[in-house]
């Protein structure tokens, strides 16, 4: 067939290398294309609308259609299209934007950098720790510990913080670095799954604080740089921290002078019916990343914020070595910068976390009404980012086997309802627009108890 010819699924099976897919499988089933979007839904190509119940990739906090945010990269590639930030150089937008974050910033912030993704914000993240630690005289302090089942991103250093096994196997991740690994992982704070019988989520949380602290003295403590965590972990399957964790953590994290990082990609501006999650959950960080809703991602920006203990030591060791010989061509990009600043000025003017903290009862009620379903374990949720989690048997907690892909066949039902979820094996998230309303809300849920309906008859039968 010739080119002109193909429909746009055909010339994209043909031409794109696709991010988490099954590229084998990917002819036999081709992607959903997505051709416009209005408020809270997107369109395909057949016409048919969808509720996003996942604002993309975690990140459309904004909806798909918000005009001063088109506005506002309109008037900025009019102005200045692009300038970067080497040398001594800036613009505008950036340093407006960085003041703003520093404002917002949910414990007292130095400096902030900027990059193009979340994944490059904490692959930055851990270059400025070892920087750090280098820099006070700390040079074998390079280790960091993250959680099992955390997502941190996909470059090598991203993926390799990460706990995930999807994004290390046969990426040869994580990576070792002599004479040892850097890139250590915890138990995942999953009380449901992973809890004692009897144990209360605050006992959970200490013995958790007490596996981080046995593993730090293991390791030796001169030897752990920082500790990251995402406030509520995403793709993880949603898991709300349970009672008390990241206090008895943070007691631990300063006993041994490890650095706090919050990974607030996801969690931020308001997401948790806080500008971040870190307020929501009591975290005090030392380096926070940010990103997708910096933007409500309709252009690529994140951002690192360090505190003045960080920042204070970077810049003194930068000086001595001529630079900090650290950027990308576009940190702080005049554009994306531009788009941030007015997303966070619609958060300010729509009051956009008030709305959430007033409607995340309902969205618990809604989640909350789903588990007395049979094949419902457990649902969770802060402010508007939730998720269910199927079992194959609720009582024992026993989950389906991974061959009956019960997660995906769940998403397959809810995107035939006009609904996008996620399936993080058989948790199913959701993460809907800010902007979502009452009734909006309500239309979202009776989709999904559609697809529960077909889902508990197709395992039944």
């Amino acid at each position: 067939m010739a080119k002109d010819m193909l429909s746009t699924g055909e010339k994209d099976v043909a031409t794109h290398l696709h991010s988490y897919t099954n590229l084998a499988a990917l002819p036999q089933t081709p992607p959903l294309v997505i051709v416009s979007g209005d408020g809270i839904h997107v369109v395909d190509d057949q016409g048919r609308r969808y509720v996003e119940g996942m604002s993309g990739l975690w990140c459309a906090a904004l909806g798909f259609s918000n005009k001063r945010l088109a506005a506002a990269g309109a008037r900025a590639l009019d102005t200045l299209p692009h300038y970067h930030t080497f040398n001594q150089r800036t613009n505008v937008a950036v340093a407006d934007l960085a003041e703003k974050l520093l404002a917002l910033a949910p414990a007292p912030m130095a400096r902030v950098f900027f990059a193009n993704s979340g994944s490059e914000a904490n692959d930055s993240a851990v270059k400025m720790v070892w920087y750090y630690h280098n820099a006070i005289g700390q040079p074998g302090k390079k280790k960091i510990i993250a959680r099992r089942n955390a997502y941190h991103g996909v470059t090598v250093a991203a993926a390799s913080l990460g706990g995930l096994d999807g994004n290390h196997r046969d990426f040869d991740l994580p990576i070792a670095t002599a004479p040892a690994a850097r890139f250590l992982h915890v138990d995942c704070p999953h009380h449901y799954r992973y809890a004692q019988p009897g144990e209360t989520e605050q006992d959970f949380s200490t013995r958790l604080a007490q596996q981080l602290e046995e593993r730090i003295l293991a390791e030796g403590p001169d030897t752990v740089a920082a500790f990251i965590a995402e406030p509520v972990m995403g793709a993880g399957g949603v898991l709300v921290p349970p009672a008390g964790y990241f206090d008895k953590v943070q007691a631990v994290l300063r006993k041994y002078d490890v650095l706090m990082i919050a990974d607030e990609v996801i969690c931020g501006f308001g997401r948790t019916g806080n500008m971040f999650g870190s307020t929501t959950f009591g975290i005090r960080p030392d380096i926070l990343t940010c990103a997708k809703a910096l933007s409500s991602g309709y252009v690529p920006i994140s951002a690192v914020m360090v505190n003045d203990k960080v920042h204070s030591a970077i810049a003194a060791h930068s000086g001595k070595l001529g630079s900090f010989g650290h950027g990308y061509t576009y940190s702080g990009h005049p554009v994306a910068c531009a788009v941030a600043l007015e997303t966070l000025q619609v958060y300010e003017d729509e009051k956009l976390v008030d709305h959430v903290q007033a409607l995340a009862p309902a969205f618990r009620a809604g989640l909350e009404g789903f588990t007395e379903r049979r094949w419902v374990g457990n649902v969770r949720c802060a402010g508007l980012i939730g998720a269910i989690e199927l079992m194959a048997d609720k009582v024992a907690r026993t989950p389906f086997a991974a061959d009956r892909k019960a997660g995906y066949r769940f998403a397959t039902l809810a995107l035939e309802e006009g609904l996008i979820v996620r399936a993080m094996g058989d948790s199913i998230g959701l993460c809907p627009p800010l902007i979502i309303t009452t009734v909006e809300l309500a239309d979202l849920f009776a989709r999904l108890a559609r697809a529960m309906d077909r889902f508990d008859a197709e395992v039944e039968a």
